[in-house]
Order: structure tokens, then sequence, then C-alpha cells
């Protein structure tokens, strides 16, 4: 595991891709399973500048450099990986609404990210990762997931404060303000993790209210559960309605 041997070589001010700048050499194969490491390494920081500038790139690269990494658990390939994708993961820390109460820095959000994406995502599971896109929506949830789980919960009135929901469905906020003080936010969290039903409810409520994205923004995430930005508001107006009438949400808030 090379996670927390790599953050040392990790910089927060540069955009993914800039630490590996080589150019590809002219006589490299196009495949990148017949790449060597090296190649491959220069070939996905290549395509990820085409990114960044708005040229047109090729994802296929850097998805084979996960694959080395995650199912031949290559770990020279997961610390470029580490290396390439840390200033991404770091700025996924920052946005969280969370990060600035965590008391722990960005650094260590990062590495705890990368470990749970590892250990989350065997051999076995990669092939339900079909492309870059998945695995780093995947990556995200993972980050926002170690932010949650690192300091107190947020108050639950916060939480379901939603236009759509009825004013009288809200609940009272200083009440709960007092109780969720007295309940950690893992336990809060793994409690709501029980109450949701699927994948799209997961990534709506980890999105809306750790990533702080908008319901478009989780739209683009995440392709493979939502069609439009109607159905992100859908799921989030249902989990929302649905967690605040729980009354064992509530008797816990208030134990």
């Amino acid at each position: 595991m090379m996670a927390h041997k790599a953050a040392t070589n990790t910089s927060s001010h540069r955009p993914a891709g800039s630490r590996l700048s080589a150019r590809p050499q002219a006589n490299e194969s196009l495949d990148p399973m017949q790449l060597s490491l090296p190649a491959l390494v220069r070939r996905c920081a290549t395509e990820s500048d085409h990114f960044y500038h708005n040229r047109p790139y090729d994802a296929c690269f850097a998805y084979e450099l996960f694959r080395r990494a995650l199912v031949e658990r290559d770990e020279i390939a997961w610390e470029h990986i580490y290396i390439h994708y840390s200033p991404l993961v770091e700025s996924w820390v920052r946005r969280s609404g969370a990060f600035v109460g965590s008391g722990e820095s960005s650094e260590f959000f990062v590495g705890a990210a990368f470990t749970k994406f590892w250990r989350a995502v065997s051999p076995e599971r990669f092939a339900t990762f079909a492309t870059l896109a998945a695995l780093l929506s995947y990556l995200q949830l993972c980050t926002g997931s170690v932010v949650i789980d690192s300091v107190r919960a947020q108050s639950w009135a916060e939480m379901v404060a939603d236009d759509s929901l009825p004013a009288d469905q809200a609940p009272r906020g200083s009440a709960d303000d007092e109780a969720i003080d007295r309940v950690s936010r893992a336990e809060f969290w793994r409690y709501i993790d029980t109450q949701l039903h699927c994948d799209a409810e997961r990534a709506v409520v980890l999105g809306s209210f750790v990533l702080g994205m908008k319901p478009g923004e989780i739209c683009d995430q995440r392709p493979d559960l939502f069609a439009s930005v109607s159905d992100v508001y859908n799921v989030k107006r249902n989990v929302l309605s649905r967690l605040s009438r729980n009354p064992e949400l509530r008797w816990r808030l208030s134990a």
C-alpha cells in the first residue's frame, strides 16, 4: 500500500496530470495494455494535459493505469495514480462542508480517501467500473465518506432544510442541534446509510450534503444512475421526506 508514502510528493496547487509531463515517444504502441509502465504514465500525462486544455483526449490510458494498480495490485502503478490524482482529491476534500470543522489537514483526508478506495475496489470488483469516469466518481464518494467519518454530525435540521419539503415537516433547530452534538458523525452517517435504499440515494446524499454539489453536477458525475437533473431532484426530495418522518432517527437525535 503506497498511499501514505506517495503523499510526501504531493502538491495541492497543480492540476491533475501536471506532474507527469513527459511526451510519449513516437514508436510506442497505442494499445494501453501493451505499453510499459513508464510509457503508460507518460501517455496518461499527455492525455490529462489535453483534457485540461479542452482538447480531444483518450481516457483509456488512465483506465489501464487504474487496472494495473487495482487488478494486478501493482504498487508502482498505484503510486503514480496517487501522485497524479492527489490534487483532484484534495480539491474534493476542501469542497466538503464538513472539512472546515474536522480539525484535520487536507493531506490526511487525501491519504484516507485513497486508502478507502484501494480497499474497496478489489480485483474482482474492478470490472463493475466500466470507465475512468466511473472510477473517479467512486473515488470522489470515498473522499466524501472519509471526511464525514472524521468529524461530528451536522445538525439534522440543517441536513433536511430543503425548499422541496413543507415547512411543517422540517424539524425545529435548537433541540436537534443539542442532540446532534452528542452523536458522533461516524455513528450518525452509518445509521443514515442503513436508511438509504440504493446507490442513487447514496450518491445524492453524499453529493448534496457532504461534497456540496449541485444537482446538475451530481447528474453529470453519475450518468449511470441519473438520466436527467430531474431524477436527482426527485431522489433528493423522496429521501429527505422519508428521513424527516423516521421515528427512530428522531429518537436517536433526542436520546
